[in-house]
């Protein structure tokens, strides 16, 4: 398709060639900025190209190729232009202020709440313009507002605080090293378990049987329900290839522990023809990590040199980084919830069936959590905490920020 020589000829430099394709390709970048990198890039590549094949090419209309060469060639920008309209209503201060209380907890301005929301923050700054006779915002005014600072105050995550860093990560990197090594350590005769349990697994019998799905109508379960006892999983995963072994006990002491090793972990060590077993278990009760290597050393096929036992203990709190958690989540999605067995055995033999069936497509789990990831992450904690000692150093000696360097990483 020919077309007039374009008004406005576009020569982009390596660096916006770069800026302009990492705007075309992102996926928060809106559609509408996107078209306008393409039409400038097209227009570089293909000086020759008239108005029209350029929007043919990118699919729009030549009258936006024109407004957009005429506006780069202007200001080298592919940003809206200030739009004309009423003067703003609120001050930049009213909206730093918005900012600030979302960024901040309710109990530091006195309001009995857990979170701010929308409607709470427009009422706190109301209480504040109030005061001085000034308008203030709407709950929709500053929910926008939130919206383009990607400020959501009223989600939240649970996070662990990590005390002892060094001790941290003296225990977990030996965990952290072996889980890459799992397959080859496999075939060296060295087998790495996660070993744990998962506690008060109920069955729950619906006073109405479950439904099936039907057209436009998802799987109904009956919301009333009565208990029909509860038991414990002692389960084992075989890192190298992800399959799963459990056993079932009534109760969660040291004694179920070391009859659900002999019952899982020996034996299937010995069918498996390793020499040596890695356990990686957390610090809970139930494993008695002060009498359980011990223990491990008189078991009678550690005596008679078939096994050798090894125990890679967790950090405390860190059950986040031992796999059968990972399994012990996806149990509880794919069998588990909802929850409708009629009594124990029931649930036994479910539980049993799903491991079986689990380790019929076993894998390892992909795991992507490596020493440097957490040794990056430490670095940041302490970087963290270096910053509110000296904080908090500046506050009790009544000195300004300002006044006193902060200590760098490298400090």
């Amino acid at each position: 398709m020919s077309g007039p020589k374009p008004s406005y000829p576009i020569s982009l430099s390596e660096a916006e060639v770069k800026q302009l394709q990492k705007q075309e390709r992102a996926h928060t970048t809106g559609q509408s900025v996107a078209i306008r990198a393409r039409i400038l890039l097209r227009a570089n590549e293909h000086p020759q190209w008239s108005n029209q094949q350029i929007a043919k090419a990118v699919g729009t209309t030549d009258r936006t190729v024109r407004q957009w060469r005429g506006r780069w060639v202007a200001t080298h920008s592919i940003a809206d232009a200030p739009r004309p309209g009423a003067p703003r209503r609120f001050g930049p201060e009213v909206r730093a202020a918005a900012t600030a209380i979302a960024c901040s907890l309710p109990k530091q301005s006195e309001v009995p709440l857990s979170r701010w929301s929308r409607t709470s923050i427009a009422r706190e700054i109301r209480t504040i313009l109030k005061q001085m006779g000034r308008r203030a915002p709407s709950a929709r005014t500053v929910g926008r507002w939130l919206k383009a600072e990607r400020l959501r105050p009223w989600r939240y995550h649970s996070w662990q605080h990590l005390h002892d860093l060094e001790s941290f990560l003296v225990r977990a990197r030996p965990v952290l090293e072996a889980y890459p090594q799992a397959k080859t350590l496999l075939t060296q005769g060295i087998w790495l378990v996660c070993m744990d349990e998962k506690t008060s697994i109920q069955a729950r019998q619906g006073q109405e049987p479950p439904r099936p799905a039907e057209v436009d109508r998802p799987q109904l379960r009956e919301a009333r329900y009565n208990r029909r006892g509860a038991l414990n999983l002692f389960a084992a995963l075989s890192v190298g290839d992800g399959k799963v072994c459990g056993t079932f006990r009534d109760r969660k002491r040291f004694v179920d522990f070391q009859s659900a090793t002999q019952e899982m972990i020996i034996p299937e060590a010995l069918a498996r023809s390793v020499h040596t077993v890695e356990l990686i278990l957390d610090n809970g009760t139930t494993h008695a990590p002060k009498q359980l290597e011990q223990w491990l050393q008189h078991l009678p096929e550690v005596r008679q040199g078939k096994l050798t036992f090894h125990v890679m203990w967790l950090p405390t709190n860190a059950s986040w980084l031992d796999q059968i958690e990972i399994w012990f989540s996806i149990m509880q999605r794919q069998l588990l919830c909802p929850n409708h067995f009629v009594n124990l055995d029931e649930l036994r033999h479910a539980i049993t069936a799903f491991i079986a069936y689990y380790n019929e497509e076993a894998k390892a789990i992909k795991w992507t959590y490596t020493v440097e990831k957490l040794e990056k992450k430490l670095e940041k904690r302490k970087h963290l905490q270096a910053e509110e000692k000296h904080l908090q150093l500046v506050i009790q000696k009544g000195e300004q920020v300002s006044q006193q360097p902060f200590p760098t990483k490298a400090a």
